[in-house]
This record gives structure tokens, sequence and C-alpha cells, in this order.
């Protein structure tokens, strides 16, 4: 544990022994603020945010020991007193104090104090933070062998080991938080704590208190102070998953963070320091969206110092026998039972697209698991794939009448451009109402008529 950032509160109202005490820890690298009377600790707590407190029991307005309840809600207490009993120090412990000790203090004893009372604190926190998270699931390595995953897995390997901020950027479902993860347990920063944040779960000012922590009295039910998931992860790692959905305002607010180290907690006035790495994840471009005024073009350039794209499932077929197996045992293993695919079930999922990626395969293998049943042997329509008819010609029907024909294999961006074609002259160039058919924004649906060059069938109502 560094001391670095590490401030201390110290309450004694004795000048020399203050000044004698300060130096000895200033020279272990802790910044010290030095308060001769309770007022003037008061005065310090509004404005700062001490990791510990040295409190002397007697000081001239107060009764130290009737302080400390409150102190110790907030950071470790260690109580100092030059009338030490073992009364005073049962009710100092059971007041919250981390230490008693007696003055003269022994500059090592103090020493060896403050670093036990600091990592217990951020014990403490960490396993505050991990058992509010446990959900049960167990964490599972990547998994693949075919080239793209080995080039993915290469890059993972030379980026873990630096501090630099990583995008990682692919389709939903490909395993984006798995490649963070990888890079936070390859990294020097792999014993402390990975703090994954949902950018586009919560309201704006719930998400800011989360990833910032709040004062007391910030807001209506903020009845005390709350540390943020960026304190939580300190000397960790901060993943932000789907960072383009992060509001304007609070992408201001991460991208001081990200150059200076710097941020406030919600209604607070100090400048509190973050050492955690940031890593994000996108399913955008988060590119094309920061050109177009959706996402914050200095913060983008900030994220992608380093960026790391997954390739969709369809474009690493070798690894999907491999992941089925996966899914397989380790299911059917939680249920007591073996199962294993039949060759035309085996056959299938390699000829399927995949559009929702690992995520949509790893919930087809749970699901036929089920209704498979007391069968040893997964078939073809356990998989419960969506079914569509192929001619000799390439015709692909579906079953709400659209046909999209072509004399050869398209590729995704045709099958695009095509659709989206045929959408222009059915409703005469509504972008609105393609945007509703689609399922996106009209502003996705924009981006998607200039990348095709479509303008000219396009117009907004």
């Amino acid at each position: 544990m560094t001391n670095r950032n590490k401030h201390i509160l110290l309450v004694e109202d004795d000048q020399t022994l203050s000044r004698l005490i300060s130096d000895q820890l200033e020279a272990l690298g802790y910044n010290v603020t030095p308060a001769f009377s309770w007022e003037q600790a008061k005065e310090a707590l509004n404005r700062q945010d001490p990791s510990l407190i040295l409190l002397d029991i007697r000081l001239p307005d107060a009764d130290g020991l009737e302080c400390l309840p409150k102190l110790s809600a907030q950071c470790p207490v260690i109580v100092l007193t030059a009338f030490g009993s073992i009364k005073h120090a049962v009710t100092a412990m059971r007041s919250g104090a981390a230490e008693y000790l007696v003055k003269p203090v022994n500059p090592a004893e103090l020493e060896l104090a403050i670093t036990r009372a600091l990592m217990a604190d951020s014990l403490r926190r960490k396993y505050e933070y991990c058992n509010n998270q446990l959900t049960g699931r167990v964490a599972r390595n990547m998994i693949g062998s075919s080239d793209a995953f080995k080039k993915l897995e290469k890059l993972i390997e030379l980026v873990a080991p630096s501090d630099a901020t990583v995008l990682i950027c692919g389709e939903s479902g490909v395993g984006k938080e798995l490649v963070a993860q990888s890079i936070h347990q390859l990294s020097a920063r792999s014993k402390n704590t990975f703090v994954p944040v949902d950018c586009c779960t919560l309201q704006e000012n719930l998400f800011e208190s989360e990833l910032f922590g709040h004062e007391k009295g910030a807001f209506t039910g903020a009845d005390k102070r709350k540390q943020g998931l960026i304190e939580v992860a300190e000397g960790g790692t901060v993943f932000l998953d789907e960072i383009g959905e992060l509001p304007p305002t609070l992408q201001a607010k991460l991208l001081r963070v990200l150059e200076t180290g710097e941020f406030r907690r919600l209604g607070g006035t100090q400048n509190l320091t973050s050492d955690s790495r940031f890593l994000a994840a996108t399913n955008r471009d988060l590119k094309a969206f920061s050109e177009d005024g959706g996402f914050r073009r200095d913060l983008y350039y900030r994220l992608a110092a380093v960026v790391i794209h997954v390739p969709p499932l369809r474009e690493r077929s070798e690894d999907i026998p491999v992941l089925a197996e996966h899914f397989l045992n380790s299911r059917t293993f939680q249920r007591g039972m073996t199962k294993k695919l039949s060759e035309s079930a085996r056959e299938a999922l390699c000829e399927y697209g995949w559009p929702g990626n690992v995520r949509e395969l790893r919930n087809v293998i749970e699901r036929a698991i089920l209704v498979s049943g007391d069968r040893p042997i997964i078939e073809l329509l356990d998989l419960a794939l969506p079914s569509h008819n192929k001619t000799t010609t390439g015709q692909v029907t579906a079953q709400n009448g659209c046909e999209l024909c072509f004399d050869h294999e398209p590729t995704l961006d045709e099958i695009k451009q095509i659709y989206l074609s045929r959408l222009l002259g059915k409703h005469r160039g509504h972008r609105g109402r393609i945007a509703s058919i689609l399922g996106v924004s009209e502003r996705n649906t924009y981006r998607l008529i200039k990348r095709f060059g479509l303008e000219e069938k396009a117009h907004s109502k």
C-alpha cells in the first residue's frame, strides 16, 4: 500500500507533540493537517476528506470519546491519550476506534498502527462492494482457438501491463467485459478490485452518485456520505460498459478524471484523487457518433488511446463448437447430467449467423439442455434456431413476406443497404417511421442513410 494521496487529520492540542508527529508522518509520505481543538477539526473536515484521523481524547473544547462515533463512521480513527486506562480503551474500541495508543507514542508503533488501520479499511470497503455486487455467476475465461481469437489474445497481452486507457469495441454479446476482465487480470492491478459500471441502466443523477459518490445532504435521501465506484476501485480497474450511453454532463466530468486524476463527490467541494485504470466498451461506432455530436470528441480521443475490436462470432466460426461444448459441459455438470450435441445440431450451430454472438449461443445451449429433458443427445430441433428457407439461387424468404434476392453470397453491408433502400422507397423517405421499424434512433437511421449514400431518398418529418 502506498502512502501517496493518503491524508491524515491530526487532532492534538499539544502543539509541540503535534509538530513531532506531523514531521514523522510527512517523512513517511502522508499528507497531514493539524488541528489543535475540536472546532478546528470540524473546520478541517468540512474542507477535506481524510483517510485517517489521529484523535487526542482530551481536547480543550470537547471530549474525544464523545466525538469518536461520528468520526469513525467516516474513516478509521486512532485514539491517542496520555491517560491510558482499560476502561477508556474499552470505551474507545466500542465507539469505533481502530487503535488505542498511549502517549508518548513510539514512532514505529504509530507507523504500524496507521498502516494496519488503512489496510483494514481498504479491505472492508472492497469486501462490502464485492458482497453487494455478488450475483452467483462463476467467472469464465475467454475460450477460442481461431486465428481471430488468437490475435485478440495477443493484443490483450500487449496492452494489459500498461496503465493506458483502452476502448473495447464490438457488437452486443461478443464478450467485451471478458476482454476487460482479462486485461485487469494480466495487469499489475490484478490484486485490487475490478469494478464494472453499466452506463445505460441508471438515471443521470443516480449514475453520478454511483460513479463519483455523494456527500451527506447532496440530494433527498442522501443521509450520509457515500464513496463512489471510482474510490472503491482505488488501485484497481474501472470498466465503463456501453460508454456511448453516458449523458453529456457526465462525459465532461469523466474527461476531467481521465486527464487529471481528480474528481468531486456529488454535492462536494473537495477534489479527490483517483489511482484507478479506466477501460471502456461500446457497441457503437463511437468515432462516427462523436463526429455527429452525440459524444464528446475530446473524450473519445482520450478513451481511444488503445482500441481493441472484438470480432463477432460469425467471423470466428471455428470457435463455435468449442464454446458450445464449454457451455454444454458447465451447465450439465451443474445439473448432474451428461449431454452431447448430435452431428446435425453441431452443424446447425456452425452454419447459423449468431446476430446475438456468444451471449446468444450460451442462451441457445442452456435452453436446449432444458428442452431435451432426460435425453442424452441434444438434437437440431432442441436448439430452436430461427428458421428460414434458402432457395438454390441464394434467395432468402422471411416469414413476413419480404424477399431479398442475390446472385451471390452477399455481405452484411449489402443486405443492410438494399433493405434500407426498400424501406425508404416504401415509406417515401420518412426517417422517423423507418427508425421505428428498425428499432433504432432517428440519428442512427440518418447515419446509416448517409453511410450508404441514400440521402436523396430520405427526409424527416
